[in-house]
């Protein structure tokens, strides 16, 4: 019974850590309970594998379901495919640590911990699964006087962090119990307490001394609250179109440099790619666009592109059986201009299964075309290689980062190397509803702008709709379900951080170590712990 409740204390202290509702100083403790759970059954010297799989199972179960139960106003399969098996990747990480903790020392068993659950958090940023949702470093994103550092670490810093203070604190209890020398308990918790303090110092001063730099430009933010379950499909493109244009002409100005539109807002009758700067129905943006020639349109549609060369049919691309044709499926930016489409992006992180069916090959001969609904558009859609940065007429450059796109930190780091001096995120999260989904979502956007130096400009369907200045703060918003537009100055700048230049160094390093240590541990005889 006390392994069972301390099992459900670490899930429950996660899950209460987590932005938007939670209180972020409990990560700090919240991984000691279970550390305590596995210690004590290694401890017993008996087979406890089953054990500790079950315990740490329930803990990262609870910790997925409180954060990500939303996923289920979307879809039940959904809901349930993602937290069940995030909850068993997570766990069997955790198993991996306690069979290196039975070979090994407590020192490097606790490094081996550390440098393994970052190596997974990586992993699940690249592989087809991928959700880096629950990311240990996105825990401080309501806290961004905490973690200006990020500008050098990115999030992986965040959960270097976490981990380490997590694993001396755990270790510093197990000797109380041990020894019941309270001094040294509490020698042990000042140091630990100076390593939590010292960062939250050190951002501070980073807060207070940075200052924006970048070319003043005006940007407007569309957010049209179009009903993703009841209007999306059924309003025309030319209705959409005028439904946006009378937003704009309330918030464009003279001086207004960009406009930008929700992901997917133009979905019904998709555009073809090569056909899409002739289309009629984009006439009326046209007619717009000359009584403001300094403007930029960034738009986010479906498009399709037909395959007349079998050589260029990849796996992403779909049959259709009807009309005999393959062709790739884009969920896309364009940015259009007084001369015209200027430019495409085509979303290259995809949402597992509603854009994407990871490992089609094993999958698809099982589930046939069935997909897993987790928000955004549902099509199998065809991904580019790199992002594409968009330009305006004034060679002012912007990342049109769509949606989950914005989840990625080393990936939005790839916009800015190609020049993008400001991120325009555009999404619709709007198939979650009214619940902390689309406010997580937001709230990690912040964690974009520090770790790039980069003021965000964000056009939601539903909302929130926001702007973020370059230190993380949200300077205006516009709240949920709400129809209108934002108009704000940002400053667009050349910058490159420590953290855009190098990536996700502190993962791959950490990768490097854990595989190492995991390898040697069983090429080797147990040594006493």
């Amino acid at each position: 019974m006390k392994h069972l409740l301390l099992a459900l204390l670490s899930g429950i202290l996660l899950a209460i850590a987590w932005p938007t509702y939670g209180i972020s100083l409990f990560i700090f403790v919240a991984w000691i309970p279970l550390l305590l759970v596995e210690y004590q059954l290694r401890s017993t010297g008996k087979a406890c594998k089953g054990k500790v799989f079950l315990f740490s199972y329930l803990s990262f179960l609870l910790w997925n379901t409180f954060t990500t139960w939303w996923i289920w106003n979307s879809t039940i399969v959904g809901a349930l495919f993602a937290i069940l098996v995030n909850s068993l990747l997570m766990t069997l990480v955790f198993l991996a640590y306690h069979l290196v903790a039975k070979r090994n020392t407590a020192k490097i068993s606790s490094i081996f911990l550390i440098t393994i659950w970052i190596a997974f958090e990586k992993f699940h940023h690249h592989w087809d699964f991928s959700w880096p949702w629950l990311t240990l470093g996105n825990v401080f994103s309501e806290n961004i006087t905490w973690i200006q550092w990020y500008e050098y670490t990115g999030i992986f810093g965040g959960s270097l962090w976490v981990l380490l203070v997590n694993i001396l604190l755990f270790h510093s209890l197990r000797l109380l119990l041990e020894t019941k020398d309270k001094r040294l308990f509490y020698k042990r918790i000042g140091k630990i307490s100076f390593l939590v303090v010292l960062p939250i110092c050190l951002s501070w001063g980073i807060y207070a001394r940075y200052k924006e730099e970048g070319k003043p430009i005006e940007v407007v933010a569309l957010q049209p609250n179009i009903d993703p379950y009841e209007e999306k499909y059924s309003l025309s493109n030319e209705q959409t179109i005028t439904l946006l244009l009378e937003l704009a002409k309330e918030g464009v100005t003279e001086n207004t440099h960009f406009v930008l539109t929700p992901e997917t807002v133009i979905s019904q009758g998709v555009y073809r790619l090569e056909e899409i700067s002739q289309d009629k129905e984009l006439a009326p943006l046209h007619t717009f666009l000359e009584k403001y020639p300094q403007l930029n349109w960034v738009m986010g549609t479906a498009i399709y592109q037909v395959l007349t060369d079998k050589s260029k049919i990849a796996p992403q691309s779909n049959y259709n059986p009807r009309q005999n044709y393959w062709f790739n499926d884009y969920n896309s930016a364009f940015l259009l201009n007084s001369f015209g489409i200027m430019g495409f992006h085509h979303k290259s992180k995809l949402v597992v299964g509603v854009e994407n069916m990871p490992l089609q090959s094993v999958l698809k001969p099982i589930l046939g075309d069935i997909m897993i609904d987790l928000g955004g558009t549902v099509a199998v859609k065809t991904t580019q290689k790199t992002p594409s940065v968009l330009s305006s007429l004034s060679e002012e450059k912007v990342a049109p980062v769509i949606c989950y796109e914005s989840i990625y930190g080393e990936y939005i780091g790839q916009y800015v190397k190609k020049g993008a001096q400001f991120l325009g995120v555009l999404t619709n999260d709007a198939w979650w509803g009214d619940t902390q989904g689309y406010k997580q979502l937001l709230s990690y956007t912040k964690l974009r702008a520090i770790e790039t130096r980069k003021s965000i400009a964000r056009s939601a369907n539903t909302g929130i709709s926001a702007f973020i200045n370059q230190r993380g703060e949200i300077t205006s918003s516009l709240g949920y379900e709400k129809r209108g537009f934002l108009r704000a100055t940002l400053l667009a700048n050349d910058k490159v951080t420590t953290y855009v230049r190098y990536g996700d160094y502190i993962a791959r390093l950490c990768a490097f170590v854990g595989i190492g240590i995991f390898l040697v541990s069983f090429l080797r005889k147990r040594s006493e712990v």
